[in-house]
């Protein structure tokens, strides 16, 4: 159907051009005629607009509009007349259509071949809460939610200045999604910009329910087990990525938004870390980051030793350990699999139950079924033991889990076949691959490959405030100052 039409001066006509366009039963009409006789019409979507407001600023000064006192029938007298301060005028039925789809009121008027759009949406959202992802024991808990505009609002109650700019774009050929890229103006870089840009203009898609469309689409290597762009919850992060010289997106309908480029490293970071000293906070990066390795590496090494190395673990634990793997019915790697199988199944599980019943099934999976798999002599103690550190180990860096499961059964798989050679010839293939990987212009090892010492002083290791007065170097930021030392 063709939306692209344009109105007459008849109400009669321009109502059944709307109607034709917009036959769902949900899209309402409401007639009434000024005091001078003109007829008026409004289209809106039930539900979505709040009708106090139009009637008290819209329909109610048009019923009192005389033609003695506007000056004649024409488009400047409604505008005088309409105390509405979201209103423009629209002669394309197609932006009309999008207009009354998104949630504004569409005014047409006998007579006039245009119309009116008001701005009185009313869509129902949630509060502004702390985000479950992301809580903080110092610092602000403010979180976005599902409306882009609140999400926007809270940018710029922490951004107070002329040049954070938003550009809106819709995405979408059924949904019309709103994706909105926030950036500083004279501190994002142009390049990255207008890539990121090109690339959310040609996604050609029917809905974008979430910001994970975006990333998926937008993103320079699709298929890559790691991250393209971050992600965050929290305005406050969001505006300090923007004031480092970012690029953020964000989707209507998503609580999470997007930052790019984006560096592995910030995964190890927390908002935390700003709030602390920082001696505290490079002790907490650095304990993440072993974390990380445990949780992804141990379960390998632990397959490989039994399998290819046993003379590598310590006397005392390899005789722990074949004690207790004496007679079990299951291979080392098998054995591994299965824990590993069982942990990532309860754990989906218990995410997606309700919240008691999730519980109840957790400890029902911790307690009965890993003792008594044991006390049947199906699974070992140790391999048990490890599974779960390495899940305990893995939830430090919670924005890393996705990557970090996807690596651990990847590094389980070689481990189980090729032992430790397996292992060192992923890891030279993870490294080789995340070196030649370059996301918007920036790769995702800098600073430590390339080599770049000034932007070390935040990546494993947290410097004071004084130290990082420039800007990361990595970002190519037009201002690199963004703290002037007094004197």
């Amino acid at each position: 159907m063709n939306t692209n039409q344009t109105l007459t001066t008849s109400l009669t006509e321009n109502e059944k051009t709307i109607k034709k366009l917009l036959p769902a039963e949900d899209i309402l009409s409401h007639a009434f005629t000024t005091a001078d006789g003109r007829d008026c019409l409004l289209f809106y979507a039930d539900g979505m607009v709040n009708k106090e407001l139009l009637g008290t600023l819209v329909a109610r000064p048009l019923t009192d509009l005389y033609e003695e006192k506007q000056g004649g029938r024409d488009k400047a007298s409604v505008e005088k007349t309409v105390l509405f301060p979201e209103l423009k005028r629209v002669e394309n039925t197609a932006d009309m259509v999008s207009e009354v789809l998104d949630g504004n009121t569409l005014l047409l008027v006998d007579g006039l071949a245009v119309g009116f759009i008001a701005g009185a949406k009313l869509l129902p959202v949630r509060a502004v809460i702390e985000p479950p992802t992301d809580i903080a024991i110092k610092g602000p808990r403010e979180g976005f939610i599902e409306d882009i505009k609140t999400n926007m609002t809270l940018v710029r109650k922490r951004l107070k200045t002329p040049d954070l700019r938003f550009e809106t774009l819709r995405v979408g050929r059924r949904s019309q999604t709103a994706v909105c890229l926030c950036y500083l103006e004279g501190t994002s870089n142009a390049e990255v910009l207008a890539e990121l840009k090109e690339r959310v203009k040609k996604i050609d898609i029917d809905c974008v329910p979430d910001s994970s469309y975006i990333a998926a689409l937008a993103s320079p290597r699709p298929r890559s087990v790691f991250k393209n762009f971050g992600t965050t919850e929290k305005p406050d992060i969001f505006t300090a990525k923007l004031s480092e010289g970012r690029v953020g997106i964000l989707v209507d309908g998503s609580p999470i938004a997007l930052t790019a480029p984006f560096l592995l490293t910030e995964d190890l970071q927390s908002s935390e870390d700003y709030f602390i000293s920082p001696f505290s906070a490079t002790i907490f990066r650095f304990l993440r980051l072993a974390s990380l390795l445990v949780a992804v590496l141990l379960p390998a090494f632990y397959v490989s030793a039994q399998l290819h190395k046993m003379q590598l673990l310590p006397l005392g634990l390899m005789l722990t350990i074949a004690s207790s793997v004496q007679e079990l019915p299951l291979s080392p790697a098998l054995e591994m699999f299965v824990v590993l199988f069982l942990l990532e199944t309860l754990k989906e599980a218990s995410i997606r139950m309700p919240k008691y019943v999730g519980m109840s099934l957790s400890v029902v999976g911790a307690l009965v079924l890993g003792e008594t798999a044991v006390s049947a002599g199906f699974l070992s103690t140790p391999t048990i033991i490890i599974v779960a550190f390495s899940g305990i180990c893995l939830y430090t860096v919670p924005d890393f889990v996705e990557t970090g499961s996807i690596l651990r059964w990847l590094f389980l798989l070689v481990s189980g076949s090729l032992g430790p050679f397996g292992i060192a010839l992923l890891i030279a293939f993870l490294l080789g691959y995340l070196l030649t990987n370059d996301r918007f212009g920036t790769p995702p090892l800098a600073p430590f490959s390339p080599l770049v010492r000034r932007d070390l002083r935040d990546s494993a290791v947290k410097y004071g405030l004084h130290a990082l007065n420039l800007r990361p170097r990595l970002l190519r930021s037009p201002n690199r100052t963004r703290l002037k030392k007094g004197d």
